[in-house]
């Protein structure tokens, strides 16, 4: 009887952390998912630097409540709405040359919740013009199954007199 309740309260002191790391792994994203998500975040950059407009906006959510911003030493910019967003891209993807920039990105974290997606990773971009690492943020919705892109937050890491040559 002894070693039976021994047993069992090994067992029930053992149980909750059993079942915690059960729900852990059934909360991580799935690398599909993952995957899915890296995709549309690398079209929707390589889109903007090829200045491919219709395939940029494919990547976005349409609404009031999407976001972009970029803030750097020089400047701070955002625009709250896909009109805004929209509105302010129009004299770049007008104007702008396509870049064959080479991005390298570390995925820092992934976090799925339902139909919504956080992402957070740097980012630095190699080409003619000299840019600091960036850290990045994305927040993503499932459009009719498909990843969009519905926030942009963008940071420069370092200041322009510490920008690696």
């Amino acid at each position: 009887m002894k070693k039976y309740i021994r047993t069992l309260t090994v067992f029930l002191l053992i149980l909750p952390f059993c079942l915690a790391a059960q729900k852990q792994t059934k909360n991580a994203p799935s690398p599909k998912e993952i995957e899915a998500i890296k995709s549309v975040i690398e079209r929707e950059t390589k889109a903007f630097f090829e200045i491919d407009y219709d395939t940029w906006k494919n990547h976005w959510v349409h609404a009031p409540y999407a976001f972009w911003s970029f803030a750097d030493t020089t400047d701070v910019n955002s625009f709250t709405g896909w009109d805004q967003i929209h509105a302010g891209f129009a004299e770049y993807f007008k104007t702008a040359k396509p870049s064959t920039a080479k991005i390298d990105r570390n995925w820092l974290e992934f976090r799925i919740y339902g139909s919504g997606a956080y992402v957070r990773f740097t980012q630095l971009v190699k080409d003619d013009i000299r840019r600091p690492e960036q850290a990045e943020v994305r927040v993503l919705e499932k459009e009719n199954g498909q990843w969009k892109i519905v926030c942009v937050s963008v940071i420069a890491m370092q200041k322009e007199k510490n920008i690696p040559q």
